[in-house]
């Protein structure tokens, strides 16, 4: 042979070598999301170890949202930290503190394990940050104590997981997820959260990553919160930022469904349902994926999977690139809604300057609105009955319009919907308002009394 071929024959086989190492060592990166049903109990707990045994070489960012029911919980102790029921506040206190400690006795049964120390410790830095005046902002008040749910779940799930021998670190998504100023509706500063994730989150000093849902902060290192259910949000920035190969929502459900079980029967799971899809269910207000998760993923066509947490190895529902004429038609329903009807004082014209106005309010008292329909001389809105917030929009309405309003509602959107589907939601309805688009029908309804 030559030394020419015996050269090329070298080089070619060095590439033959590099290829095949480069394919049996490669690793996946991908992001799984856990949300407050899949570690509401220590048994719930156990059941993330045994999802994780199923990924023993993948680089996993593991987003866990608050425990159970634990941010509606935290919502009612800041409610009444803002209002200075200082004996509601130490009961509700008291009742998350025994909540979370049967979990972690549970997990630690044994008495002199380190943990118990390091919970106690988490719930001493509640009750100290309580222990602080309330100041006239209750936004701000909320996201420096409704994310509390999030660290103590974190701390607990993290520790166990390295009890029982899957290795992980602890991170405190605010040193690396910053924002604006905006409590419970922060906007995410991209550039510097990108630096400080993939700085942080470089998978050499561990495999897993465990940390939190729903919370972020200011470049001044003030918490803040992305909105409601926003775990799915983070789940979706750390994968479009670390360039994951895919997101897992782990839930209750077996995947998407049509409808919601708790008000429908005989639901059906989609199978594959694309980006659009998605969104548009999303922001009707299907709760099984947050409003803002999709737009990250799409934009780097990461897929997301929502499987079981019941069932680990059930296909669930894909969220993706996915093309199809139409699909099965999709019901969801918002119940305790409001209806605003707002027209001008002197029955003039409903205008531009008008409208300036209404959505300056609505933005003003951080409102979404789920429906509005506007006539000549009136506009109507469809919002979630948030007392407090409803009632702050209605009295700064009332300043500079006629306001009347309807509570007690029901709001049902169906996406391809036909004749039958609306036939079927409006038994012992009686209906206020409709509003059609090509795929989409929105019906205000109350029940017939």
């Amino acid at each position: 042979m030559s030394s020419l071929n015996v050269v090329f024959f070298y080089f070619i086989n060095v590439a033959k070598f590099a290829v095949s190492a480069t394919h049996s060592n490669y690793v996946t990166m991908i992001v799984f999301k856990f949300g407050g049903a899949s570690v509401k109990s220590a048994r719930a707990v156990k059941n993330v170890t045994d999802i994780l045994q199923r990924y023993p070489e993948d680089r996993i960012a593991i987003v866990v949202s608050a425990m159970g029911k634990t941010t509606n919980a935290m919502e009612v102790i800041a409610d009444h930290y803002f209002h200075k029921r200082k004996q509601d506040l130490s009961r509700a206190v008291a009742e998350r503190k025994h909540y979370h400690r049967e979990i972690v006795d549970e997990l630690f049964p044994e008495k002199g394990h380190p943990f118990h120390a390091e919970f106690s410790a988490l719930f001493e830095a509640l009750e100290s940050r309580l222990a602080k005046d309330p100041t006239l902002h209750y936004d701000f008040d909320y996201d420096q104590i409704v994310p509390f749910g999030e660290m103590i779940s974190t701390k607990i799930i993290s520790a166990y997981l390295n009890e029982s021998g899957i290795e992980n670190q602890w991170m405190d998504i605010r040193k690396y997820l910053k924002s604006n100023n905006a409590f419970r509706e922060a906007r995410i500063d991209w550039d510097l959260s990108t630096r400080l994730v993939r700085k942080g989150f470089h998978f050499r000093d561990a495999r897993i990553y465990v940390t939190q849902g729903f919370v972020a902060s200011t470049i001044d290192d003030i918490t803040t919160t992305l909105g409601r259910e926003g775990s799915d949000f983070t789940a979706a920035i750390l994968a479009h930022i670390l360039r994951a190969e895919h997101v897992t929502i782990w839930k209750d459900v077996p995947g998407v469904l049509n409808a919601d079980p708790k008000w429908f029967d005989n639901t059906v799971k989609l199978e594959k349902i694309s980006y659009l899809d998605a969104i548009e269910l999303a922001y009707y207000g299907a709760s099984v994926i947050h409003p803002k998760t999709i737009k990250p993923l799409q934009n780097k066509n990461i897929n997301l999977f929502i499987k079981s947490f019941l069932e680990p190895d059930a296909e669930g529902t894909l969220v993706g690139n996915i093309t199809y004429d139409k699909l099965i038609p999709s019901f969801i329903f918002n119940m305790d809604q409001i209806l605003i009807r707002i027209s001008p004082n002197d029955f003039s014209f409903i205008a531009e300057d008008n409208l300036e106005t209404i959505f300056g309010y609505v933005y003003k008292h951080g409102i979404k609105i789920n429906l509005m329909q506007n006539s000549a001389v009136s506009f109507q809105i469809c919002i979630n009955n948030d007392k407090r917030k409803s009632r702050n929009l209605i009295d700064d309405l009332e300043q500079d319009f006629r306001v009347t309003y309807e509570t007690g509602l029901e709001l049902i959107t169906i996406r391809y919907f036909d004749q039958s589907t609306i036939d079927r939601v409006m038994i012992n309805k009686d209906l206020l308002l409709e509003q059609t688009y090509k795929q989409n029908i929105q019906l205000i309804v109350r029940d017939k009394g």
